[in-house]
């Protein structure tokens, strides 16, 4: 074997274990830093807003009422956005992500090598994905928070803060994105997805800033749902 080939070989492996090395610091860092609790579970009081933490199985959304005396969020996210335009719906779920992921990825089954890389690497654009609910039950993949209304305005002014706006200060619907069913849509989102930051993140940071329990940092819904015993 030549010099020039065992340099290319020793340079392969190198390349390779520093692959398999950073992955690997990368699930420890995510296991490790989820499992450290910041925050504290808030409990029923007077005046609390009843809230949820719902998760598909791989992606949280953060659940709050459609209508309080804080806000409105019908008023700048029609029903009417959403294929069933139900206004007998009274939650609406909040998820942010990668828009690759969000409209080209409807199943794991469709994801496209590309796409997950553009994600990873900060080579895309985010979405905010709203969808209607009747009311969640806690369950598996779901529980139930409760908000002072100093937390939910917080909440609330980190929410808004996700969504990308136009020179209006309008939200800006993507009309022509496929929904997953008939009480969800999407809108144009701030922020880059990627390994660090990701749909996960956002909600964990959401609960954080809004006072609830949630891990220190997490990539993953089940370092959010370890908190709540799920």
């Amino acid at each position: 074997m030549s010099v020039t080939l065992k340099k290319i070989g020793k340079g392969a492996a190198y390349a390779v274990g520093g692959v398999v090395g950073a992955t690997a610091l990368y699930l420890a860092a995510a296991f490790g830093l989820s499992r450290i609790p910041v925050g504290s579970r808030s409990q029923p009081s007077p005046g609390a807003i009843e809230a949820y933490i719902l998760s598909n199985g791989v992606h949280v959304d953060i659940v709050v009422p459609v209508r309080t005396p804080q806000i409105d969020w019908s008023q700048l996210l029609p029903y009417a956005d959403t294929p069933a335009a139900d206004a007998s719906m009274r939650y609406i779920g909040f998820g942010w992500g990668d828009k690759g992921f969000y409209l080209d990825t409807p199943t794991w089954a469709e994801l496209k090598a590309s796409t997950a890389f553009k994600a990873m690497f900060w080579l895309g654009t985010s979405a905010m994905h709203t969808t209607y609910h009747q009311q969640p039950t806690e369950g598996p993949n779901c529980a139930r928070i409760y908000l002072t209304p100093a937390q939910y305005a917080r909440l609330i002014r980190f929410i808004q803060a996700s969504f990308d706006h136009d020179a209006a200060g309008r939200v800006q619907h993507i009309a022509a994105a496929r929904s997953y069913g008939r009480y969800d849509t999407f809108y144009e989102a701030r922020r880059t997805y990627n390994l660090f930051y990701t749909c996960n993140t956002w909600a964990n940071d959401a609960l954080k800033i809004s006072g609830q329990k949630a891990s220190l940092w997490t990539p993953a819904d089940s370092g959010i749902l370890y908190h709540y015993g799920r």
